[in-house]
C-alpha cells in the first residue's frame, strides 16, 4: 500500500504551524513579562529608601528593556525561519522527510536577529516602553 504524499505534507505542516504558533505565544508573553518587570523595577526604584539618582534607575531600567528587546527580536527571527521552511514545505511535491531544520533560512537578512528587532511590530513597542519609563523616572524623581 502506497501512502499519500498529502497526508505526510499535511502532518509536516501542522508541525511547523505548531511551532510557530508558540513562538507567537512567546512574543506575547514577553511583552507582558517586559512591562511588568519595569513596572516592578520601577515600583522599586520609587522607594524612599533608594538613592534618588536620575542615572541609577535609567540605566539599570535602560539594560532590561534592551535585554527584553533582543529576546522579542530573537523569537520574531525564529518565527520568521518557520514560516520560510513551512512555506518550503508547502511548496514540495515529492520528498516529506519531517525535517524542522532552519539553518538555511538563517542566511536570509529579514530573519537576522538584528532586523527582526527593527521591524515594524516590535521597534515601536520598545520605543514607547523607552519613552514611557523615561517619563515615569522624570515624574517620579
Amino acid at each position: 500500500m502506497v501512502k499519500d504524499i498529502g497526508d505526510d505534507k499535511r502532518a509536516h505542516l501542522q508541525m511547523i504551524q505548531g511551532v510557530i504558533s508558540r513562538m507567537g505565544g512567546n512574543l506575547f508573553y514577553l511583552r507582558g513579562w517586559s512591562i511588568a518587570v519595569i513596572a516592578g523595577v520601577l515600583a522599586f526604584l520609587s522607594q524612599s529608601s533608594v538613592n534618588k539618582s536620575l542615572l541609577v534607575p535609567l540605566i539599570i531600567l535602560g539594560i532590561v528593556t534592551f535585554l527584553f528587546w533582543i529576546y522579542d527580536g530573537y523569537f520574531l527571527s525564529l518565527e520568521r525561519k518557520y514560516r520560510d521552511l513551512y512555506d518550503d514545505v508547502r511548496k514540495k511535491t515529492d520528498g516529506i522527510d519531517f525535517s524542522m531544520n532552519i539553518s538555511k533560512y538563517s542566511k536570509t537578512v529579514d530573519n537576522k536577529v538584528i532586523w527582526c528587532m527593527f521591524s515594524k511590530t516590535i521597534f515601536p513597542f520598545y520605543i514607547l516602553l523607552t519613552i514611557a519609563t523615561i517619563y515615569l523616572i522624570m515624574v517620579e524623581i
